[in-house]
């Protein structure tokens, strides 16, 4: 399939794998790692220039250490001129969240908004 790339993050990279496979790709090279600060850092290892890009990253596990990855894969995809950027979340973290109970409730709807 030409110009797509399709990135995983470390929630599931078996689940992208898969999906690779049955697209007849392979996952695109990147690498995740953390800082001593753990600060999350994110090196695309090949040209987006052009290219759908699809990021694959699951709300599951450390939901918050997993959505600031995706983001920051988001980030780093269109600041290298990616043609489009397509963020595939099979696990929609914080979903529950958007119907308050009380008006003193924190409220995380800016999720979607991203």
């Amino acid at each position: 399939m030409p110009n797509i790339k399709i990135f995983a993050g470390n929630s599931h990279p078996e689940l992208a794998q898969r999906i690779a496979q049955r697209l007849g790709t392979e996952p695109s090279k990147v690498v995740l790692k953390k800082f001593a600060n753990q600060e999350t850092c994110v090196e695309i290892g090949e040209s987006v220039r052009g290219e759908d890009v699809y990021i694959l990253q699951s709300g599951c596990g450390e939901v918050n250490d997993h959505l600031m990855e995706m983001l920051i894969m988001i980030h780093a995809c269109k600041i290298a001129s990616a043609e489009r950027v397509t963020a595939v979340i099979p696990c929609y973290p914080y979903a529950r969240q958007d119907k308050k109970e009380k008006s003193t409730d924190c409220d995380s709807a800016l999720i979607p908004l991203l």
